[in-house]
């Protein structure tokens, strides 16, 4: 797999950024190594996702300026010694990583605290965006002469709202890198579903899952969600035998070379075999996964599609038994809650949670839709209103989480919409959730993938019987 795009991706790109900035300059601070235990045995570096997304160049110790106004570029960073190149080998110079993203002009480190001081000295104002590790804020204190309390305030809104405009809208070959994340996320899948029937326990499967975006020169995209108590949503405890009876629940995805994530998630019975107890909940799940499909769509806020899901859930549940009442006034009230306590999903790209470092608040919220704040709508990461290109997760689920029953129960919540009767008997269930990855196209949406990982009940049981080989 390639791990750039062309020169020219990067060069439109932030001539893109200039133009919608127009005065000050831009100050992009690469990642570090940073340290496991001591200083030489770091985890696996991951570079800074917006100088990624502006330079493609994944070496630890870089920084850029650009100069909104001019247009010059500058890309900062020291070229290896002869010390280096005795542990590392060869590597291309400084100058070498500007050329390959079009920045005309390259310097040591050194200098770029000399120019940022000789620019502010002329009044120039410098645009940053909000550090989100230590190591770079430090390093910003000491480059702006800024106390470090003040400097996570100090970032620049204004390049967030751009850089945010920028990176919502995947272009053909992002959505194109998107994809080979999504192929190795079925492989990942669908991998758990074929070893669940005969493995022992739940860390066997979550390596072979792990291991597998390693064949791609890749990563995984996030700390993989494998539990058979899958009502903690992020439960990363992978100790338990497996047991028959229970369902596994698999949140898992890919990073390609790129950078570029995947996101799926799948609940199925260790066993193979769907009881009817777990097909309905299954299927009232993946009835709220397919209506999200079906309402997205440019012009539409992601926060009515998932009020809209959650109607669909309410209902489902209603026909059981486990809710009642009037479902428009149940999820108005947010009685669903109880049974989904999280939002349907965010945007997806460079980042599993594309961009949360800038502010989820600018990410997927603007003045129009504002987020509400009520318990379980109020972690929808995506709310704002879709645009084509836009990428986006779509997972709805149904927990049973017996602390969050026994505290609803306990101040009587919501007893007209729940019948606490019939949700004991689903005490011991666990949870199900199932999640794609959708791009909005200029008419609707589409899941991406070219091939669904098995989601109905009867594709499920299929994928089951199958034999897993390396």
């Amino acid at each position: 797999m390639k791990e750039i795009f062309a020169r020219g991706t990067y060069v439109a790109r932030r001539a893109k950024l200039r133009t919608a900035m127009g005065k000050g300059l831009g100050l992009f601070l690469g990642n570090s190594e940073s340290p496991m235990n001591y200083a030489d045995n770091t985890y696996n570096f991951r570079q800074d996702s917006t100088f990624l997304y502006f330079f493609g160049l994944r070496k630890p110790n870089l920084a850029a300026v650009v100069d909104f106004e001019s247009g010059d570029e500058w890309l900062f960073g020291d070229d290896a010694d002869i010390d280096d190149v005795v542990w590392t080998g060869p590597l291309p110079s400084v100058a070498d990583f500007a050329a390959t993203c079009g920045v005309a002009h390259s310097e040591p480190m050194a200098g770029l605290a000399k120019l940022l001081s000789e620019l502010m000295g002329k009044g120039r104002k410098i645009h940053y965006l909000p550090p989100y590790r230590t190591d770079t804020m430090l390093w910003l204190s000491t480059l702006l002469d800024e106390k470090i309390s003040d400097v996570g305030h100090k970032c620049s809104l204004e390049l967030i709202k751009a850089v945010i405009d920028l990176r919502a809208v995947k272009s053909d070959e992002e959505i194109a890198e998107i994809e080979r994340a999504c192929a190795i996320g079925y492989e990942m899948h669908t991998a758990a579903m074929r070893l669940a029937k005969t493995a022992d326990n739940e860390q066997y499967i979550h390596s072979v899952v792990d291991s597998i975006p390693l064949k791609y020169g890749g990563t995984t995209s996030f700390t993989t969600i494998l539990s058979q108590n899958g009502q903690t949503l992020h439960n990363h405890s992978h100790n338990l035998p497996i047991t028959n009876g229970r369902m596994l629940l698999v949140d898992a995805g890919a990073e390609t070379p790129m950078g570029y994530a995947s996101d799926f998630t799948r609940t199925f019975p260790v066993n193979g075999k769907f009881t009817q107890k777990q097909k309905d909940i299954y299927q009232i799940v993946l009835d709220a996964n397919d209506r999200a499909l079906e309402l997205a769509r440019p012009g539409v806020t992601y926060q009515s599609v998932h009020l809209e899901c959650c109607k669909t859930i309410a209902s489902g549940l209603k026909a059981l038994g486990l809710m009642r009442g009037n479902v428009d006034e149940a999820v108005a009230a947010g009685a669903h809650a109880l049974f989904l306590p999280h939002g349907l999903g965010h945007m997806m790209g460079l980042d599993v949670h594309d961009m949360e470092n800038l502010g989820q608040i600018y990410v997927g919220y603007n003045n129009e839709t504002r987020p509400i704040e009520q318990f379980g709508t109020s972690s929808l990461r995506m709310g704002r209103k879709l645009e084509p290109g836009f990428v986006v997760t779509d997972e709805p689920g149904i927990y049973f989480i017996p602390e969050l029953v026994a505290n609803w129960r306990r101040d009587r919540l919501h007893e007209q919409f729940i019948n606490y009767a019939e949700v004991d008997k689903y005490l011991d269930f666990g949870g199900i959730r199932i999640e794609d990855d959708l791009l909005i196209t200029a008419d609707g949406a589409r899941r991406l993938g070219e091939k669904r990982i098995p989601a109905t009940i009867a594709e499920v049981e299929e994928e089951m019987t199958k034999t897993f080989t390396l």
